[in-house]
């Protein structure tokens, strides 16, 4: 079976590696180009293993078409992709394509997939291993794994050490349910289906008049990225790394109303918010230990 790869990233590497370790034959690999003289770790196993590179800017160009066409591929495996694959490339291996999604399909279709789950507080996703069509993650399903959201899970252990792992082993496994005429094609519930768009910087501003569990799940589910952001003396500053305690402090909703060695707490509607790690501005981000060295924050200053 000739496998073709259109992956990028240390998530693209580890399924080629899989899939080598697992001895399929792997015929082609597709990556984005360097940018900045940064060299892709997919780009760089493909080159450790011999196997033949392509990276073009476009997948829709006609040069990536063809180049693709000719490798006479029966199953292509799409590993982090953020380019638009055309349909010319899909649907042409032999066995067709098979693609890796972070969410239970048809939930949490679109981008941001592992962001909105914990920032609406639920308490379960996965992953899906699904055959692309011609619509945004709305193919037939050919496996789906299940993880539980802990409460202390964040956007970043949620990935790392739950949906990344799990979901190389699925392609893995999907690889060989295909390889073995065993791959089944479940139609996903359309009526069922939810999508949210790209979980930007705007869309985790905190609102201080929500109830403190809310504010909480939005900044675990922005963390690392994009962080859930709010203003002090007219600056952007995002929070990172924070918990929340049931003690409950009267003054106003946003205030701090301590501030330790390693941390701060804000007063929130039903607990406190303790912050140990904050990002100023367009800043690198920083522990509160480290943030309070050069910044001062005071108790009674209030968030906005």
């Amino acid at each position: 079976m000739r496998i073709a790869i259109i992956g990028q990233s240390d998530f693209g590497k580890d399924v080629l590696d899989a899939l080598i370790k697992d001895q399929k034959d792997i015929v082609g690999v597709f990556c984005p180009p360097d940018k900045s003289g940064r060299v892709d770790p997919i780009k760089e196993s493909a080159q450790s293993h011999k196997i033949d590179l392509y990276q073009f800017g476009r997948l829709r160009n006609q040069d990536a078409i063809k180049t693709f066409l000719s490798l006479n591929v029966d199953l292509c495996v799409m590993a982090f992709v953020t380019d638009i694959v055309p349909m010319e490339i899909i649907n042409s291996p032999n066995l067709g394509t098979v693609q890796y999604h972070p969410s239970l399909l048809p939930l949490h279709r679109g981008p941001s997939s592992m962001n909105w789950p914990i920032i609406m507080g639920e308490k379960e996703t996965g992953l899906s291993i699904f055959w692309p069509d011609d619509g945004l993650d709305t193919g037939p399903i050919l496996l789906q794994k299940k993880v539980e959201i802990e409460d202390i899970d964040t956007l970043g252990t949620l990935y790392f050490k739950k949906l990344y792992p799990m979901g190389v082993d699925a392609l893995v496994e999907a690889v060989n349910l295909v390889s073995n005429n065993n791959a089944p094609k479940i139609d996903q519930d359309h009526s069922a289906a939810t999508y949210e768009g790209w979980c930007k910087s705007e869309d985790t501003k905190i609102d201080w008049s929500k109830p403190a569990i809310e504010i909480y799940n939005l900044i675990r589910g922005s963390d690392p990225s994009p962080g859930a952001n709010t203003t002090l003396n007219a600056q952007k500053i995002s929070f990172y790394k924070s918990y929340l305690s049931s003690e409950i402090s009267e003054m106003q909703y946003g205030t701090i109303s301590k501030i330790n060695q390693t941390s701060f707490n804000v007063s929130v509607n039903g607990g406190t918010l303790i912050v140990e790690r904050v990002k100023l501005d367009r800043n690198p981000k920083l522990y509160v230990s480290d943030f309070l060295k050069d910044h001062t924050l005071e108790v009674g200053d209030i968030f906005k």
